[in-house]
């Protein structure tokens, strides 16, 4: 990672995890796939994560074989857009499987020019300590690494102290997303980062989607032996930003403001984290166990106009029963979170490809 894309990463960004846009049951919708990453450029997002949950796991099926499709694709858009722009734009590949198949991701990845590689450990669940810390130093032989706490709920592994303590003795280690849904997971990751003695090099970033807004907020002061340190949640890498992302950037800025000026946190952000939470549980289907996350995601960018269908890879992939009432609801409650104002003022030139 050069040194001004990293310094522009360690300050903290709203980083959607990209949604696959589907044409057929095996193609790339490129139409929508551009326009989907025109969408996060526009709202203010400072990078995009591919080739993650979001995008969808099933990319890598021998019978689909969408991962090197895609992250080259995206590669290419990107570069067409910040052609002339100044303004760094961070890329991230998401990096899964086991040892042959997370090299394989990552050479190709790193040829591409990608910032960084989001590694996965659901494959190596029956993994002990010492070959999670092995399996993640030899990615970051071959690219910077972020690591990953992914719930268990979607296919993660609950990793301990232990675990994180020894991942920021890495040397090529610059961020982890704390993705656990639990509060005592994530403040294992939180004090791991503080007793390593390498804050000021490794950021974190919350992928707690229920608990977005208070993760950003919260001082953790962690006693170490070298006196109390204070450690922020810095930024976000969501699903839930891949949907209004226009409004988690704003909400975003405000938050690094209030912190930056050092003002008491307004009464508004408390009530507002309760808010998006209540709006993720529909979008996630929390009440069936997650199991209509991406569907739910992909019905509020096809609602939006910026995706053709809600198609996923996985056919039983839908709406749970009610989760579009949900949507519906939280919508309707929290109009303060949909950005389609700013998406209508901009589909028809972000849907234009470059020949027109």
């Amino acid at each position: 990672m050069v040194p001004d894309v990293k310094q522009y990463f360690l300050k903290g960004l709203v980083i959607p995890a990209l949604p696959l846009a589907l044409k057929g049951k095996k193609s790339i919708d490129e139409k929508y796939q551009r326009a989907l990453l025109r969408y996060y450029i526009s709202a203010g997002a400072g990078g995009i994560a591919a080739a993650v949950h979001t995008t969808q796991f099933e990319i890598r099926k021998p019978e689909i074989q969408l991962f090197k499709p895609l992250l080259s694709f995206v590669k290419d858009v990107l570069d067409t857009e910040f052609e002339h722009r100044k303004v760094p734009f961070v890329k991230i590949a998401g990096i899964c499987g086991k040892r042959e198949q997370a090299v394989s991701e990552a050479e190709y990845a790193a040829q591409l020019g990608y910032d960084l590689g989001l590694v996965s450990l659901g494959a190596l669940s029956g993994e002990n300590i010492d070959a999670l810390i092995e399996h993640c130093r030899g990615v970051s032989e071959i690219i910077p690494v972020m690591g990953f706490y992914l719930q268990p709920a979607v296919g993660g592994r609950v990793l301990p102290y232990e675990f994180w303590r020894r991942f920021f003795e890495i040397d090529n280690v610059l961020a982890v997303k704390i993705a656990p849904f639990n509060r005592y997971q994530t403040i294992d990751v939180v004090r791991a980062l503080a007793m390593s003695g390498r804050e000021n090099e490794i950021v974190l970033y919350t992928g707690n989607d229920d608990n977005i807004i208070l993760d950003l907020l919260t001082p953790y002061r962690i006693v170490t032996g070298e006196g109390v340190k204070e450690i922020r949640i810095k930024g976000g890498l969501l699903g839930q930003w891949s949907v209004w992302t226009k409004t988690a950037v704003d909400l975003l800025r405000g938050i690094h403001t209030v912190l930056q000026n050092g003002n008491d946190i307004p009464q508004e952000y408390l009530q507002k984290n309760i808010e998006l939470t209540d709006a993720n549980a529909a979008i996630f289907d929390a009440a069936n166990n997650f199991s209509g996350c991406i569907a739910g995601i992909h019905e509020i960018l096809f609602r939006q106009g910026l995706l053709r269908s809600t198609a996923c890879l996985n056919p039983d992939e839908r709406l749970s029963a009610g989760q579009s009432e949900a949507i519906d609801r939280v919508i309707k409650e929290y109009p303060w979170l949909p950005d389609d104002s700013f998406i209508n003022e901009h589909l028809d030139e972000w849907l234009r490809t470059n020949s027109e």
